[in-house]
């Protein structure tokens, strides 16, 4: 799948979604991994456009929208599966998401 001028990613699959919040919300290898550079933990899972070759994704890169300041807690993650896998396969532009952010995840989720 080719990533668009701007650089947004594609929308995830249903799968894809469902096993990034799975890993997001119980391992802690891969919420390292994905928070010191999420492109590298994507393309784990094989999301579409990631490759593990990726530097840390810089604004207007693909999946910068994934980038956190700190990652939001398992819990929290958890208590929002329903919404972020929502959020996640959605088919819409994913240049600017920040869902997964501490400080935004569910004010984030509530301005949809």
């Amino acid at each position: 799948m080719t990533v668009s001028a701007d650089n947004a990613h594609p929308s995830f699959d249903a799968s894809t979604a469902d096993r990034l919040l799975e890993l997001l919300s119980t391992d802690d290898d891969f919420r390292d991994c994905f928070q010191c550079n999420p492109a590298q933990a994507l393309a784990q899972i094989g999301a579409a456009g990631a490759s593990a070759d990726n530097a840390v994704p810089a604004a207007g890169d693909a999946y910068y929208c994934m980038t956190t300041n700190q990652l939001a807690s398992k819990e929290d993650i958890a208590l929002a599966r329903t919404e972020l896998q929502s959020y996640l396969t959605e088919k819409t532009n994913h240049t600017v998401v920040f869902a997964l952010d501490s400080d935004s995840i569910r004010s984030t989720l509530l301005r949809r």
